[in-house]
Parts: C-alpha cells; structure tokens; sequence
C-alpha cells in the first residue's frame, strides 16, 4: 500500500479516537522510528504525560536555539526530573550561528522577515531536520485552531519538508480542553503562560499579548504580514 493510501486509511480509521489510543497505535507501528518533537509548550506537556504513560523510555527532542527564556529551560529540566523523560536536547550548529551573527548582526530578526526566517532556520529547521534524521514519524502539538495556517491540519499528514509522516493527536483539541487536561493531571506547564504567554518561542522574538488579542500576536509581533510561522510546520 504507498503511503498516501495509508494515511487515508489511518485517517479514517482514528477520526474519533482517543490521543491515547492514536499515540499507543502508532508508537507501536513505528517502533524506535517515531519520536515526540516538543517546544515544551501546552500542547506539547500534555503529549509527554500521555507518551511516559505508555513508553517511558519513548523518545522525545526538544530545540534549546540559544534565545529561549530561562523559563522554558527551567520547565525542561523540570521534565526530565518529574518523568525521568527519555528528553534529548538539539542545539544550532555553532558555524551556522557564527556566520549568521557576523553577517546580519545579533538581533537580525528585527530588520526583515527574510531576517527572521533566515534565523529559525538556522536556530530550529536545522537542528530539527537533525533530529528527525532516520526517524519514520514524528508527533506534534498542533491544533486546527491555533492558527488560520493550521486549520487544515489533519490527524496524520506527510510532510513533504522532512520526507516524513507527521501525526497531530490534538489536532481538534480547544485550548480549554488542553488546560482542564493540564490541571486534572498536575502536569508542568510553562510558569510564562500564567503571564500572558500562550504560545512561547525565543526571547527576543515572544511577547505578553494583551486582552482580546490573538494566541499568536505575541509571536514576531513587530511583523505585520505573512503567517507567524518559524518554518518548521510548513
């Protein structure tokens, strides 16, 4: 069966299925080959409580760009020690970094979007394309709703970007719904997010956002066109 066929089929066959049961099917349909790519956000906390429960040893990869708040390294370390997570840590190629600073300046972001996404891809797409290497698939915190980019986001997809199969377990989970998750289960949670943080990236490039405003205002707020995107969900 060619993979198109079968992500249909495992579309159709999970489109009321519990995360738990999509995350325990495939954990076992791809072995040592899936792992768990987390930005250590909401979504992703929820995840990692689920997949310890069914694997503790299963496999997840987080991003340390170098710009992350001290409370996103905090929560990673809080991680590892609470469920003794098989947590690996991928940093930016030190060359890559060195070249880009010297040539744009530190804070480069700022002066264009080209900028900008020259900087993810240095700090995120390729540590994770990395990470990702030899693996099979990997899981994700995406939800249809967080972005108008995400809404045609489906359960499993292949992506094109990494010649992967990517699976979104919460793709129709509400924010409430990750919250009551969250609280029902005492897991940890980014202390940012009690700030006006919903969604949390580097440093100099995250802000509170106000009443009213979008989840994603606060992501890349001085840019006023095209997606919030980093690059690494294309």
């Amino acid at each position: 069966m060619s993979m198109d066929l079968k992500i249909s089929a495992w579309n159709d066959q999970f489109v009321n299925a519990q995360a738990t049961d999509v995350l325990t099917f495939f954990a076992r349909e791809f072995g040592n080959k899936i792992c768990l790519s987390s930005s250590m956000g909401a979504e992703d906390m929820v995840l990692i409580h689920m997949l310890v429960n069914i694997d503790p040893q299963f496999r997840i990869i987080t991003l340390d760009t170098g710009r992350l708040f001290p409370e996103t390294l905090d929560l990673i370390q809080e991680t590892r020690r609470q469920y003794n997570a098989n947590l690996e840590v991928y940093f930016p190629d030190y060359h890559g970094v060195q070249k880009m600073v010297a040539e744009k300046g530190i804070n480069l972001f700022y002066e264009s979007i080209d900028n900008r996404k020259l900087c993810c891809h240095v700090r995120k797409v390729e540590p994770l394309k990395r990470a990702l290497d030899g693996m099979q698939a990997w899981i994700t915190g995406i939800r249809k709703d967080q972005t108008l980019n995400r809404f045609d986001t489906r359960m499993v997809e292949w992506d094109d970007s990494y010649g992967i199969v990517k699976i979104n377990p919460l793709f129709r989970w509400t924010e409430k719904r990750v919250w009551e998750y969250i609280r029902e289960n005492n897991i940890p949670y980014n202390k940012l997010h009690d700030r006006g943080f919903p969604s949390i990236g580097c440093q100099p490039c995250t802000r509170a956002v106000n009443p009213g405003e979008d989840s994603r205002a606060g992501r890349w707020w001085w840019e006023d066109q095209g997606p919030k995107e980093c690059g690494l969900h294309t």
